[in-house]
């Protein structure tokens, strides 16, 4: 009997549509894999679509998307590999450390309970966010010059604004102010299973010259799994920024990962 085609769910973070995933899911659906990119809860079916109804999208916090995608993630006939950028990265994170997943990829994934390093390109990336409070329970939109800032400062301005019209959708403030309480919180929805020694490989990516997650970031969530004996991987790309999932590069990222799945087996069938 021929073995099922392996599902891979791609998850996107803050700020940016489901449909940004659209190059990658055609390449990974060329190579074999059953490839998908659902939204997140309130998210609307397209970019135009989610910029007109904010307020579906508002108020969704970390256990919220992690029961979202749960939901879809149980309706498979197996598990399927994880791919997340940012928020996405976290929520990936928390699936595989519940054995939901039998693989996942995080692509500078916001820092999960336990990781204590934040640079001051990370305040100002996140805030738009945190200057009001009341954020917490709203969407809120970046600006081109925000968003230039925290997604495209390692590439050409004109390509920025471009992705911004693109690409860009309100995203809720929740999940940022759990996270940045995550570490004064015992039972933080940021908090990751990063002990279990049974769950599948992982793959953490980080951009040399992210401001929205540095690499110091991602190399102190490497060190929050020093005391599993499950595969934990690391791979940088030093010349490259928040939007390496979606800039002219993202085909680099994209065989990277291919290539890091293939070596631990998991290719499509």
């Amino acid at each position: 009997m021929t073995e099922p085609t392996i599902p891979v769910i791609f998850l996107h973070g803050l700020w940016l549509h489901a449909t940004s995933w659209s190059s990658w899911t055609e390449l990974f659906t060329t190579a074999g894999y059953d490839a998908t990119a659902p939204g997140w809860p309130g998210d609307g079916e397209s970019v135009e679509l989610s910029r007109k109804n904010p307020d579906g999208i508002a108020d969704h916090g970390i256990d919220d998307v992690v029961a979202h995608y749960t939901e879809i993630i149980n309706a498979l006939d197996v598990k399927p590999i994880l791919i997340g950028h940012s928020f996405g990265g976290m929520i990936a994170e928390k699936l595989l450390g519940q054995d939901l997943a039998r693989a996942a990829i995080a692509i500078d994934a916001a820092q999960i309970k336990g990781v204590l390093p934040l640079p001051l390109s990370a305040l100002r990336s996140t805030l738009p966010v945190f200057k009001n409070p009341a954020n917490k329970h709203r969407a809120v939109s970046l600006t081109l010059d925000q968003f230039t800032y925290a997604f495209g400062n390692a590439i050409p301005a004109q390509e920025a604004a471009e992705l911004y019209e693109r690409w860009t959708i309100p995203a809720p403030g929740k999940p940022l102010f759990e996270a940045a309480a995550a570490n004064f919180s015992p039972h933080s929805p940021a908090k990751v299973d990063t002990g279990n020694n049974t769950r599948g490989p992982l793959l953490l990516i980080a951009g040399g010259k992210d401001h929205t997650v540095p690499e110091t970031v991602t190399k102190a969530t490497l060190k929050q799994y020093r005391d599993s004996t499950a595969i934990t991987d690391f791979q940088e790309f030093p010349d490259r920024g928040h939007s390496l999932t979606i800039d002219h590069g993202w085909r680099e990222v994209a065989d990277a990962c291919l290539a890091w799945l293939a070596r631990n087996d998991l290719r499509a069938r």
